[in-house]
């Protein structure tokens, strides 16, 4: 798996005070306060009770840092670890009552984010004797894109845009409302920038044949089966001109990813990643 560098923390921060904001309400955790001690302290083992892969590992140790600076995370398995059944994740030591407040705002995020890598995983496996690559969409959970994206990463795939302001992306609409494929491409080459990269989607080869004069960088072969693919990489290998990285998109799972990767093209991209992937099961036992 890919090496991360941590997410700068003013990209974290509101993310975690917008989730202990919504988990504290008015009054805090009244039941920890009624039942613990204020000086008690304490130890307690995020635990994997799955086998996967890790994310959200920084997420949560700043939630703890946010909630109380005096309780120690310890990491035990980072981003992009996999793990077993049993394995100890990460050890808190300190107040139990600060350790109880955050439990569920850490375990939200480590469960959320290690799904996304394990799914992630389970793609870039299934793909990983072609040269093909896995990425994730901005089919993302609204403010949870930061970390849903370095969740992708930690299970091997890559990313695709951040935001719409990254790259050029020509989509079915903008084509149907601008008059057509030849239209939107010859207003963007005129009008953009040297420095944003430029993404145009086809729905058919003759779309294909259309675009490739206009020397995008990438073109995204939209709900293509494989042979349908198979043809968009032959025609565009035998075009005489600058070749495109090619985008596969649409109908993508486990049990047709393989067949698509086999086609030949270079990226397929997957909004299921981020937008179904299942809670990775993660507890923290005393």
């Amino acid at each position: 798996m890919q090496s991360l560098a941590p997410l700068p923390p003013t990209v974290i921060e509101p993310i975690i005070r917008r989730a202990l904001d919504e988990d504290f309400g008015t009054a805090g955790d009244v039941t920890a306060n009624l039942i613990i001690p204020e000086q008690e302290n304490g130890t307690l083992y995020f635990k994997s009770r799955d086998t996967g892969f890790i994310s959200g590992i920084q997420a949560a140790e700043m939630t703890y840092a946010m909630v109380d600076p005096s309780v120690k995370f310890e990491v035990k398995m980072g981003n992009g670890s996999r793990v077993k059944k049993g394995d100890v994740i990460a050890i808190i030591n300190g107040s139990v009552r600060s350790m109880l407040m955050a439990e569920r705002t850490a375990l939200n995020f480590l469960g959320r984010m290690s799904g996304i890598a394990t799914l992630t995983s389970q793609y870039v496996e299934l793909i990983q004797h072609t040269n093909a690559r896995i990425a994730a969409t901005r089919k993302t959970t609204p403010g949870l894109r930061a970390l849903e994206k370095r969740a992708v990463l930690a299970g091997g795939g890559y990313t695709h845009r951040q935001s719409l302001s990254d790259a050029i992306m020509i989509k079915d609409n903008h084509i149907a409302m601008s008059g057509g494929i030849e239209k939107a491409l010859i207003h963007v080459m005129n009008n953009a920038d040297h420095m944003v990269r430029v993404s145009v989607e086809v729905d058919t080869l003759a779309q294909l044949k259309k675009a490739l004069p206009f020397a995008p960088h990438v073109v995204l072969l939209d709900n293509m089966k494989p042979d349908q693919l198979r043809e968009a990489v032959a025609i565009t290998e035998a075009f005489d001109g600058p070749r495109p990285t090619l985008e596969a998109s649409g109908g993508v799972n486990l049990k047709t990813v393989k067949a698509i990767a086999e086609s030949g093209i270079d990226i397929i991209s997957i909004g299921a990643l981020t937008h179904s992937a299942i809670n990775f099961d993660i507890g923290l036992d005393a």
